[in-house]
């Protein structure tokens, strides 16, 4: 599955791991149910609702996504702890050679895995990759009835409000 990214975005997503639609398209996010597209745009992210198929126009708006694990799955619990730990390793590389001003992990369960961090919330971390901060956003799949669209735009929007704060990084 292809990262969509670029050098010092402002904000990189970081998914959990393709579903199995999205590993068959190469569209992020690509499963009809998941709320990720239309949580970016209801959170002033995106001007519009991008469908997952334009994917590649995130760049222009200084956003980028790829993935904690790479493996495709149908559900991400049948990832192993280990594959969350090497893609954290993986994510962190990744993060030092792009330099996005936060990295956005969609998945709290996933950073607290990935990144040894077993009390991390929803919301920014202390934890920092470099200058790039890190914020933990609620997990936009269908499955995860415990946020709503609009609970989960509310959380992307006080991500975007502090990306839009702060100055780019030199």
């Amino acid at each position: 599955m292809p990262d969509v990214v670029a050098d010092g975005l402002r904000v990189l997503f970081c998914g959990i791991n393709p579903g199995l639609l999205s590993a068959a398209t190469g569209h992020h996010f690509a499963r009809p149910g998941n709320r990720f597209w239309p949580v970016l745009h209801r959170s002033g992210f995106t001007p519009r609702l991008l469908k997952p198929s334009e994917q590649d126009r995130l760049p222009s708006y200084g956003l980028g996504i790829t993935n904690v694990v790479a493996r495709a799955s149908a559900r991400a619990d049948e990832l192993t702890a280990e594959e969350y730990r090497e893609g954290g390793r993986l994510l962190t590389a990744k993060v030092a050679r792009l330099r996005p001003r936060w990295l956005a992990v969609v998945g709290v369960t996933a950073y607290r895995t990935a990144f040894d961090e077993r009390k991390a919330q929803v919301g920014p971390q202390q934890r920092m990759f470099g200058s790039t901060r890190v914020w933990v956003l609620p997990n936009p799949s269908g499955l995860n009835a415990h946020w709503t669209v609009e609970s989960m735009a509310e959380e992307f929007a006080r991500l975007r409000v502090a990306a839009e704060a702060e100055p780019p990084q030199a």
